[in-house]
């Protein structure tokens, strides 16, 4: 599968909105609350501290970076004592990453991300029998987040991710803000049970098309047993049933979670950089201009 520049916008931007209705439902803290603002097709978003959602992703794509947007946004992550994050795709504007390498934007990691095409596809194979997967309500919503965080807790320790694994109470203050039982429009979770026992769970999000398989996880004690093959194919199957054209996941480079998407048919579409710039270079500096 071929990726420029106009796609991985669409997966960007896709991302970012769904990351906007996230990010939105969290609530205020000591140090100000969540924002939501744009930067040149793209959103600069912040949840609370040390959210995985507070990021700049979607822009670099349209020419010009509008450098008084850039650095109203470096003041608010400034206001709240956190560095801005930047999560931008390699088939952006090269003269984009110059500019925000003048501004003293380092690299930290990558991730990669991952297409497969569902319209016209065959069926995805049946889980195995003993394997069952359930949609969750927001009834249901603490036995998915049980399953959420011990996943999550428990990394299988592949591949080169960009953060270290946060401790699990902050996980789990985490979780509760940006998936918690609240109406988020589009998001459906997801669980999985091996012979009864709770094993994993999902999320997907479907936007204009483009379906995105987003925070898997399976337990530590049933992995190796499929659980998260049968989440894929679930989720497939349900966005072929929304029309969707394309489903996207997004992973740390050489991890397992990438190996098993592989193998379920997707394909590496592109890279992004994450970037951060140093919270000492925002404070006390004036906006530069345009």
């Amino acid at each position: 599968m071929f990726a420029d520049a106009a796609l991985a916008a669409r997966i960007d931007r896709t991302e970012a909105r769904l990351c906007a209705r996230l990010v939105m439902a969290a609530p205020a803290h000591s140090t100000g609350g969540p924002f939501v603002l744009p930067l040149d097709g793209g959103l600069a978003l912040f949840a609370g501290p040390r959210s995985p959602m507070n990021k700049v992703i979607g822009f670099g794509f349209d020419g010009e970076l509008d450098l008084q947007e850039l650095a109203a946004i470096e003041e608010r992550w400034a206001e709240r004592g956190e560095p801005v994050r930047i999560e931008l795709s390699i088939l952006a504007d090269p003269a984009v990453v110059a500019k925000l390498s003048e501004r003293g934007y380092r690299l930290h990691g990558f991730e990669n991300v991952l297409a497969c095409r569902i319209a016209g596809a065959g069926r995805p194979a049946a889980a195995a029998p003993e394997i069952a997967i359930e949609i969750v309500g927001d009834d249901s919503f603490e036995e998915w987040f049980t399953v959420a965080i011990d996943s999550f807790a428990n990394m299988d320790g592949s591949g080169s991710a960009a953060d270290a694994a946060l401790p699990r109470e902050e996980l789990e203050r985490l979780f509760r803000e940006t998936m918690g039982p609240q109406s988020v429009e589009g998001l459906t979770r997801y669980i999985a049970r091996l012979d009864g026992e709770p094993a994993g769970e999902a999320a997907l999000h479907v936007d204009e098309g483009l379906a995105l398989l987003a925070g898997s996880g399976t337990v530590p004690h049933l992995r190796g047993r499929g659980v998260q093959k049968a989440l894929v194919a679930r989720r497939l199957d349900d966005a072929r049933r929304e029309g969707c054209d394309m489903a996207v996941v997004v992973t740390a480079p050489g991890t397992r979670s990438q190996e098993n998407v592989m193998r379920r048919g997707f394909e590496l579409l592109y890279t992004r950089a994450i970037l951060l710039r140093p919270l000492e270079q925002v404070i006390g500096q004036e906006r530069q201009p345009q």
